[in-house]
């Protein structure tokens, strides 16, 4: 493929994929780059920049930048995008809209059009909107804006040829709109100004007036350093304008934009057909109802129960544990390890109670894998299909009691596959108040992938109303604390704003991917993990500490929440990851009884987070808040659980 760049500056060597949330970016970035990121369909998946080579001109790097709602920036995902259209060297942008909805696209572009910078237009999804009887005129569209408009499909690689060669033909767009005589001033006043005192090598001062009389804080940041002591004729000028304007300034900016855009748009889309809903939206419709939304929500629950559960945790975890592991393969490496090793405590480490392979590797692949695969799979299905974002809507009210809206879900939903990964993306929510609880939430309440399906492989073993029973004590435990949280932590909660893309099926291409590279991670990270944890544990065992804290546990653990004292092991093997200690419990499955099972795995459910979740919490809050975190989670994870020991012994008995 030839080169298409050759009319751009040499000197610029970035180009930035912008646009909404969901509009398909990150497909479109991999299909440029061969780079994969985490392609989901909801929002929120992208939360930071992410750069690679471009396959058509490895000298030009590609940026995927989070999705915007709306410029000025608000969020951490917008201010990220923000921070990328200030600081790289920009050849030009790739702004990613839906074809179905033309009108919000437009918003933005008339926005990006005030920078001045070379563009092309990508109408994703175009045969979602065809489909719904959308046909948007493209040779028209390009006319009225200047710059090369492209109609793709991302997910099946249409139109990325021609998209690729109308790089070469960017151009600034044309100016969509006017705003009113005062407003027209002001920005002329600011954009000589910034002209004068801060220059941008490559974004137009007018749109960087725009940005900053509309209060977007990374432009205010940029123009502070840039302009030093000359920034306070900047600050009085926009106060001046404020005080001068009707209503807010930043909401005056974006009501001409939208009108624009409105304006365009009806001149663009040639026919919008009346039909009857697709399968589809009639489907996304009853997903959401009030009256359908749970129904349909316990049903995929119960799904998810029966495929990880039951055949994930019984069936698959039977073969490979009993069949393959205790029948064949642990025998033959132990008579391996002692016919070849004469010295004891290695034969031990290896193959003993505590050995490596024996617990490490037994554990990691006959215990977990089997379960974690399975429910990769089930949530790579349901991410793909367009099912999360809507438990937003569902949640949403739900949320309200605990001082959050429903977009906080998406991070939570993210935890049930990795929390660690999951407290980065709370950053996509808009305040840090939000960012704190849910992050607090994160760690108290939501298990992991490898912990849930632990969870569920031995709750399922019990009796689907055990399963039922951690079901609704964590789902009780974490409103009570988000409720609490909501009171202790100032601020005020944020309606919901969230994108809702189309259901569909799942693509399994993109579901097979995920899962193989959650799979990935799983044996990269989580095996060695429990390899230490074993090597630990042995440790321990030989040098009389671990009876000595079996038997300092025994009050807490054996009276307390009524376990066996051997169960403290477990805890101790917690606190190298969540996952590990519940597998410990899970070793102990014959011997706990039914109530047993329940309340040992809600405590060690609500037990300290993973040590590499723990360092992302002090990444994202910084250490004196994820320490203070953990001395509120611990203490209260085993209060919690001697609480429904006692509960759940006077119901049962």
């Amino acid at each position: 493929m030839n080169a298409p760049l050759t009319a751009l500056s040499s000197s610029a060597n970035a180009i930035l994929l912008v646009g909404h949330p969901n509009v398909g970016k990150s497909v479109l970035f991999h299909r440029l780059t061969g780079a994969y990121v985490n392609v989901s369909n909801y929002p929120g998946t992208t939360v930071e920049v992410t750069r690679a080579s471009a396959r058509f001109d490895r000298e030009v790097t590609l940026l995927d930048t989070p999705g915007v709602l709306s410029l000025p920036s608000r969020s951490d995902d917008e201010r990220a995008t923000m921070r990328a259209l200030l600081n790289e060297n920009t050849r030009c942008l790739v702004q990613v809209g839906d074809a179905k909805n033309l009108r919000r696209t437009l918003t933005l572009t008339a926005l990006l059009a005030e920078l001045g910078v070379p563009m092309v237009l990508a109408l994703n999804m175009h045969d979602e909107a065809a489909a719904r009887g959308v046909i948007v005129d493209i040779p028209a569209l390009a006319e009225e804006l200047g710059i090369p408009v492209m109609a793709t499909v991302a997910t099946g690689g249409e139109g990325i040829g021609e998209l690729t060669n109308s790089l070469g033909h960017a151009q600034p767009p044309q100016a969509l709109l006017r705003y009113d005589a005062e407003i027209e001033k002001a920005i002329g006043q600011a954009a000589a100004a910034i002209n004068r005192i801060a220059p941008h090598p490559q974004l137009a001062a007018r749109g960087l007036a725009i940005l900053f009389l509309g209060g977007d804080t990374e432009v205010t940041g940029w123009l502070a350093e840039k302009a030093g002591a000359d920034f306070a004729e900047l600050v009085a000028l926009r106060q001046k304008t404020e005080q001068a304007g009707k209503g807010k300034l930043a909401t005056q900016l974006a009501r001409e934009r939208t009108e624009a855009a409105d304006a365009l748009a009806t001149s663009a889309i040639r026919r919008a057909a009346r039909s009857s809903p697709l399968l589809s939206q009639r489907i996304g419709q009853y997903v959401v109802d009030p009256l359908w939304g749970v129904p349909i929500l316990l049903g995929m629950l119960f799904l998810v129960y029966e495929f990880v559960g039951v055949f994930g945790a019984t069936t698959l975890v039977g073969l490979l544990e009993k069949d393959l592991f205790e029948g064949i393969l642990n025998p033959a490496f132990s008579h391996f390890v002692t016919a070849a090793v004469n010295v004891p405590w290695v034969t031990e480490l290896l193959v003993g109670k505590y050995g490596l392979w024996t617990m490490g590797m037994t554990y990691a692949l006959a215990l977990i894998l089997p379960i974690v695969s399975t429910f990769f799979f089930a949530f790579g299905v349901l991410e793909d299909s367009g099912y999360l974002p809507r438990l937003t809507v569902i949640a949403n009210r739900l949320f309200a009691l605990i001082g959050l809206n429903g977009r906080a879900v998406l991070p939570m939903v993210l935890g049930l596959g990795c929390v660690t990964m999951a407290t980065l993306t709370t950053r996509i929510l808009h305040s840090p108040r939000e960012r704190m609880i849910t992050i607090f939430l994160l760690a108290l309440a939501i298990p992991c992938s490898a912990q849930l399906g632990v969870v569920l492989g031995m709750l399922g073993g019990v009796s689907f109303t055990a399963v039922l029973i951690w079901a609704l004590a964590m789902l009780m435990i974490l409103m009570l604390a988000g409720f609490l949280a909501a009171k202790l932590i100032p601020g005020r909660r944020i309606p919901l704003v969230t994108e809702l893309p189309p259901m569909r099926l799942p693509i399994l291409g993109n579901v097979f991917k995920k899962t193989g590279g959650r799979l990935k991670w799983y044996l990269i990270e989580v095996i060695p993990l429990f390899l230490l944890g074993t090597f630990i544990m042995f440790a321990l065992d030989k040098t009389g500490a671990l009876p000595f804290i079996i038997r300092a546990g025994e009050p807490l653990v054996s009276g307390w929440l009524g376990l066996p004292k051997e169960a403290s092991a477990a805890f101790v093997m917690g606190f190298l990851r969540r996952d590990f200690g519940a597998t410990g419990l899970f070793a102990m499955a014959d011997t706990l009884s039914p109530i047993q099972a329940v309340v040992g795995m809600i405590t060690i459910t609500l037990f300290i987070p993973c040590f590499a979740s723990l360092m992302m919490m002090v990444k994202e809050q910084g250490i004196k808040v994820a320490l203070a975190m953990v001395a509120v989670i611990v203490p209260f994870a085993f209060l919690i659980g001697g609480l429904f020991n006692i509960v759940l012994h006077a119901i049962w008995s």
